[in-house]
Order: C-alpha cells, then sequence, then structure tokens
C-alpha cells in the first residue's frame, strides 16, 4: 500500500481524494514535475513506487507530485546507482575518472615499454598490463557516460585524445624499437588524426556515428598492438603479423568509408539549408 495516497485510504472521501491527487498532480505535470504518473497511481490505487524501482516513491508522488524522487531528479536505469550518478554528473563522475587513468597511464606505459632497452621481456609484460587496462577501460567509460546519463563537455574531448595517446604512444614505441615498421605507424595513426579532424569540419552539418566497422577496427588494433608489446617468439609471433595485416586493412577501409559518410553528410546539410533558405524567402 505505499504507492496509495493517504487520501485515498477510505471510500468515498478516498475517492474524492484521488481524484485531488490527480488533478492537482497534472496541474503541476504541465509545469515541469512529472505528476502524470502520480495521477495514475493515485487513481489506480496501486502500488506506484514500482514506477520509480523505489517502494516509497509513490507516498512522495501524492504529497509533493514528484515521483522521480524526493529532489526531482529523473529516474534512470540502475535503480539508486544509477540516481547517484546522474546527481554526481559533473567533470569528477566515474567515466570521466576513467578516462583520466587512460592518460596518467599513458607515460606510465611509455616508462615501463621502454624499461632496460625496451627488450626485457618482463617489462614488456608490465607495460602490455598498462595497455591491456587502458583499453578495457576505454570500454567501460564510455558503456557508463551513455547508461548513466554522464556525458560531460570535459569527457567529449578527453575521451577521444585519451584513446589516440595510449595507441599512438604504443605504436611509436614498438616503432621505435624496431619491433614494428614505421609505414604501419604512420598508417594508423595518420587514418585516427584524419578521421578525429573530419569529424570536426562536417560537425555543422551531423555527427558521423560510429560504425561495426569502426568498432572492430579498433578491436583488432587494441590484440594487434597487445600482441606485439608482449615479446612473443615463435607461431604467436607469425600470429601477431596477420592480426596486424587485418588491423591495417580494417583500418585503411574504415576510414575510407567514412570520408564516404562525410562527403554525403555534408552535401545533404548544405542541400537542408538551401531549401530552408528558399522556404524562408516565400
Amino acid at each position: 500500500m505505499t504507492g496509495v495516497p493517504a487520501s485515498a485510504a477510505g471510500g468515498p472521501a478516498g475517492a474524492r481524494g484521488a481524484a485531488s491527487a490527480a488533478g492537482a498532480s497534472g496541474a503541476k505535470g504541465a509545469a515541469g514535475v512529472p505528476g502524470a504518473t502520480t495521477a495514475k497511481n493515485a487513481a489506480g490505487g496501486t502500488s506506484g513506487g514500482q514506477s520509480v524501482g523505489d517502494g516509497a516513491s509513490g507516498a512522495q508522488g501524492s504529497q509533493g507530485g514528484a515521483f522521480a524522487g524526493q529532489d526531482g531528479t529523473r529516474q534512470v536505469r540502475g535503480g539508486k546507482l544509477g540516481a547517484a550518478a546522474v546527481n554526481q554528473a559533473s567533470v569528477w563522475n566515474v567515466a570521466n575518472l576513467l578516462t583520466m587513468l587512460r592518460l596518467v597511464l599513458v607515460p606510465g606505459f611509455v616508462a615501463l615499454m621502454l624499461a632496460d632497452g625496451g627488450y626485457d621481456p618482463a617489462w614488456r609484460a608490465w607495460a602490455w598490463a598498462a595497455f591491456a587496462v587502458a583499453m578495457i577501460t576505454d570500454i567501460f567509460d564510455g558503456h557508463l557516460a551513455r547508461t548513466y546519463n554522464l556525458v560531460t563537455d570535459f569527457g567529449k574531448i578527453a575521451d577521444p585524445i585519451a584513446d589516440k595517446a595510449i595507441m599512438g604512444a604504443a605504436l611509436i614505441c614498438l616503432s621505435w624499437l624496431g619491433d614494428l615498421p614505421w609505414w604501419v605507424t604512420g598508417v594508423i595513426l595518420g587514418r585516427e588524426l584524419g578521421i578525429t579532424l573530419l569529424r570536426f569540419v562536417v560537425i555543422r552539418y551531423g555527427v558521423i556515428p560510429a560504425s561495426r566497422g569502426g568498432k572492430l577496427k579498433t578491436l583488432t588494433q587494441g590484440v594487434a598492438v597487445g600482441m606485439y608489446v608482449l615479446a612473443l617468439t615463435g607461431p604467436l609471433a607469425t600470429l601477431r603479423f596477420w592480426v596486424m595485416g587485418v588491423a591495417i586493412v580494417l583500418t585503411v577501409v574504415t576510414g575510407l568509408d567514412y570520408v564516404r559518410q562525410a562527403i554525403v553528410l555534408r552535401r545533404q546539410g548544405i542541400a537542408e539549408r538551401k531549401a530552408a533558405a528558399e522556404e524562408a524567402e516565400r
């Protein structure tokens, strides 16, 4: 009975109270408070708290018309954890902290990679661990930001920088040590920087969405570079050569696809602006 307003507890008076609560909450909902849910729960006499995920929310709704919580915070997936995350949607949220961790790992990775001349298997293993943590946090920070509405301006800027920084550091170190040809590093980094600049150029016309090919490219690059960071020998050393070959092919193909999407997006944007200008002149 936690979702039933106190005014709906007794007979006709309860019915009148429910109607009153529905009308009042409806007015509040029009003013920006989610009262429509309150009215529905008050009129139906059911446990309204389930719509929020908190059994006490029904009573809160009948008193203040705020089914989204005492502080007016909207409900998100994840219950109390989600609500807490939304309340902390500032620079110091968990998604941004993971991004900062990746940025901090970059100099640490370079130091481990080049320790003792850069050819000690033990140091290379530690460098691989740092690289793996950076790549894994890249997956989780984006997921958390989208799921719990933790997207911030800092994250939009820092996240791609952290991605490019750890990958670029690994590629440059490998080429510096002679483990990977410089042209491979040039192709991958050139593509990444070029597509990033291209996104900024066409952002006035729209956003180029991440494709499945781009995600597969990122995964393949991470696996290939990680295998090169480890001091592998024998069949595994041969395998990493072919994995890197697949990563290079995906890098080039997806890069060309992004260029095509940018051209189409720009043409559509120009056409829409022209049509809007002509419509305004009529």
